[in-house]
């Protein structure tokens, strides 16, 4: 009398999405071990008070957010149309100007969001903001 035997598959790492698995968990860890740099705003490289590097004022555009949304510039209150128009007018003339906004820490975020964005969208390339300090 003959027994047939079956004989065990041996199973293909690769064919079983073992592998596939793995790969997905491990991304995973990697992703949640990350350490991300959390952005205090665009760094404004400016000299020290003692450097003998000299900065022209003419190139920085200074424009401050107070808490009620009021943009000043000059020691004058302007509208953001406005502050467009003044930055598109410097871009003409000085393309690496460089626009500093200075952000009061009980200004909306929206408002924030509108003056970064309507800068931005003028293809200003240097751009720095910061808090101001109280």
């Amino acid at each position: 009398m003959n027994i047939k035997r079956k004989r065990k598959k041996i199973i293909n790492i690769a064919d079983s999405g073992a592998l596939s698995d793995l790969a997905f968990l491990l991304i995973i860890f990697f992703i949640v071990i990350a350490v991300f740099n959390v952005n205090k705003g665009f760094l404004l490289g400016l000299p020290q008070k003692g450097s003998t590097k000299i900065v022209n004022v003419e190139d920085i555009i200074k424009v401050i957010l107070t808490k009620d949304n009021k943009l000043i510039y000059n020691d004058h209150n302007v509208k953001l149309n406005e502050i467009e128009k003044i930055v598109k007018e410097r871009l003409e003339v000085k393309p690496n100007m460089t626009f500093l906004l200075k952000i009061n820490p009980e200004a909306r975020y929206q408002d924030v969001v509108n003056v970064v964005d309507s800068i931005l969208t003028l293809n200003v390339d240097n751009f720095s903001f910061s808090m101001i300090e109280e």
